[in-house]
């Protein structure tokens, strides 16, 4: 009995150390309150993949922009998007937030092989920490493709944030 109880303690010290505020240096403001911008990578058939830039600014609203290339001897595939995200909740380990943007995407020799290369994406999404600087992303966007074609499509997001 003497056994449970420490084994319970020492649980319940360690899931109480997991939940301490940070608080930050009086010198330095927290990021929740100044500007601060990512690189890294971005997959999405809704408002581009690629190489991705976003910058979160000092406010509730954010933007990114992804862009992608690649071509082999006989296919050319490219996509560029922009995606406007408005913060619903935000702390210092996570944030869930209502987000929308374009993409184009192309796929072809000649011409554009795709049937709906232009898309417009609306949709909710949330951030978290995994490491200090490094954030991992993921959304849902009903995606609005110009054939007609509406489908809801996750997209996933690696930054690393200079803060």
């Amino acid at each position: 009995m003497k056994i449970l109880k420490i084994v319970v303690l020492m649980i319940l010290v360690v899931s109480l150390s997991y939940s301490q505020i940070i608080i930050p240096d009086k010198d330095r403001p927290t990021e929740l309150g100044r500007e601060v911008f990512g690189l890294g990578g971005y997959v999405g058939l809704g408002t581009g993949m690629g190489l991705s830039f976003r910058h979160h600014l000092a406010s509730v609203f954010s933007y990114q922009i992804a862009a992608g290339i690649i071509k082999d001897s006989k296919t050319l595939l490219y996509d560029i998007g922009g995606e406007l995200q408005f913060d619903l909740i935000r702390s210092e380990n996570l944030r869930f937030y209502a987000g929308g943007g374009l993409g184009y995407y192309y796929k072809g020799k000649d011409s554009n092989e795709l049937k709906g290369p232009l898309r417009i994406a609306l949709g909710i999404g949330a951030e978290t920490k995994a490491k200090s600087a490094v954030h991992i992303s993921g959304n849902l966007f009903f995606t609005y493709f110009t054939d007609g074609t509406i489908l809801p499509l996750p997209q996933v997001g690696l930054h690393y944030y200079f803060f």
